[in-house]
């Protein structure tokens, strides 16, 4: 097609998988079968060998584990933010700009990284995302001092400049090095690391950081908490220097092998950006997608605030209630990336999903102030499995409409609407629960999920990706019963 158009991501090997010929394998990967497809490659009318590898799944699950280690980061202070805004004397509107910062950051940043993603590839960004989350961990380490409030804030700026280098990678690393029919399941892997690493932000700090008056015992219990995520970040470092690997050397699909016979001449990234935000279907996505994940970011970063409100002293069950909440989003994320794989029902899956995130989070909302923590618990997991497991619908679903630009482009433009209605509804839900209560921030939230569900809705789902395999299986039909006839 066009100079600037990429060679497609995801291709169909499926039926070759099931019934081609299979070649030997040489060396520790003998176990993994080389699948070879009848499609033909190039003009040589031979087809290209495809194979799936034992490593992929050590790649994603690493990247699910320097992922969770940033995530944690992300909310380690806005937690037990009452005891940060005692031991730092800030106010919480201070305390919670950081967690903000991964937000802001992440904005003007996401560009030059897609860029940098296209570029050089998936090892030089996971080297330089665990380079600095390591660094800023232990930054961190040196901030636990009363006084020393800008240091704890630059250490939380390099982990939110590794978080750029990280939202956008899971479809992405499920593109390079999954087959066919694992994609969905694949990305969902990598945001149950990211969700994993909120869940312990939740759990940890109260546990590690009780509520003391004595500023050094508490300066004590602050370093404590520093120094295990720096030393966790440390080692995951280490191990995606060993470990970690650009892409496989024989592809996994059809579609893969093509795109590495591509000139880097042939793609452009400000052509791929402007083709994005020229396809309706899929800015109606981005802009759906911030609504619902810029809630989520904002119940994440108040949740300490709306728990004490009602609950006064429960700082270690309100990190329970975020636990709650992610374990159930991270059931849901897997579930979602698995029936997706079975059914291909994008749109369908994520309008549901959407309507029922509004749904728990009208529940949620009302139930709150009852004066049973047991209730908030439940209300809380079904929240937080439908808006959590939203997470990879909108990832893949934004695939699908995109293909065959760029996973980590498309991903960055969702992401970057996150970040935006992130930062807008933590500061509106923030000041309007100083001046109304819990439940008028909440009610402010349900508006929001109600307009992302109703452009759900009017989304038109134009599967190219889809479309894409169709041909290629048909393809491989036509060679196959040539060859026959011949």
């Amino acid at each position: 097609m066009g100079d600037n158009k990429r060679a497609p991501q995801d291709g169909s090997a499926q039926e070759a998988k099931d019934n081609g010929p299979r070649l030997g394998a040489e060396g520790p990967d003998a176990a993994d079968h080389i699948e070879c497809s009848s499609i033909p490659n190039g003009d040589s009318g031979s087809a290209a060998p495809t194979r799936l590898y034992k490593r992929r799944w050590a790649i994603v699950f690493l990247f699910s584990f320097y992922s969770l280690s940033n995530a944690y980061q992300w909310i380690q202070y806005g937690i037990i933010s009452n005891i940060m805004m005692k031991f730092y004397s800030v106010d919480g509107f201070a305390v919670d700009w950081l967690s903000m910062i991964y937000m802001l950051t992440y904005i003007p940043l996401i560009f030059p990284v897609t860029w940098l993603l296209d570029k050089k590839g998936l090892r030089v960004t996971a080297l330089l995302a665990n380079a600095l989350n390591c660094a800023g961990t232990w930054i961190k380490v040196a901030s636990a001092k009363p006084n020393l409030f800008g240091v704890t804030m630059l250490g939380q700026f390099a982990s939110s400049f590794a978080q750029v280098f990280i939202l956008g990678m899971p479809s992405r690393l499920a593109s390079v090095w999954f087959g066919v029919d694992e994609v969905s399941t694949a990305c969902s892997i990598g945001v149950f690391g990211n969700q994993m690493g909120i869940a312990i932000g939740f759990l940890i700090p109260p546990i590690l950081v009780p509520n003391v008056d004595d500023m050094n015992e508490l300066a004590h219990h602050i370093r404590i908490m520093f120094y295990i995520s720096a030393g966790v970040a440390t080692l995951i470092f280490i191990l995606v220097v060993i470990v970690f690997q650009e892409k496989p050397e024989i592809p996994p699909t059809q579609a893969q092998a093509q795109a590495r016979n591509l000139s880097p001449d042939e793609y452009s990234y400000t052509a791929s950006i402007l083709r994005l935000l020229c396809n309706k279907p899929f800015m109606l996505l981005v802009v759906s997608y911030g609504l619902n994940v810029g809630c989520f970011y904002a119940v994440s970063t108040l949740l300490n605030r709306m728990i004490i409100e009602h609950y006064p002293g429960e700082e270690v069950n309100a990190g329970r209630i975020g636990l709650t909440i992610v374990i159930a989003g991270m059931v849901g994320s897997l579930i979602c990336g698995i029936w997706l794989d079975k059914t291909k029902t994008y749109k369908q899956t994520t309008l549901a999903v959407y309507l029922l995130s509004l749904i728990g989070m009208l529940v949620y909302s009302f139930t709150l102030n009852l004066g049973h923590l047991w209730v908030v618990f439940l209300t809380a997991g079904v929240l937080g499995f439908f808006m959590t497991g939203y997470l990879p619908l909108g990832f893949e679903f934004a695939v699908e409409l995109t293909y065959p630009e760029s996973e980590g482009t498309s991903s960055g433009l969702l992401n970057c609407s996150a970040q935006i209605f992130g930062i807008i509804f933590t500061i509106s839900q923030g000041k309007i629960i100083d001046k109304w209560g819990t439940l008028a921030g909440n009610i402010f939230l349900c508006i929001f999920l109600l307009i992302g569900t109703v452009m759900t809705g009017f989304i038109k789902s134009d599967l190219r990706r889809q479309k894409a395999n169709l041909q290629a299986e048909v393809q491989t039909v036509s060679v196959s019963t040539s060859v026959c006839a011949t």
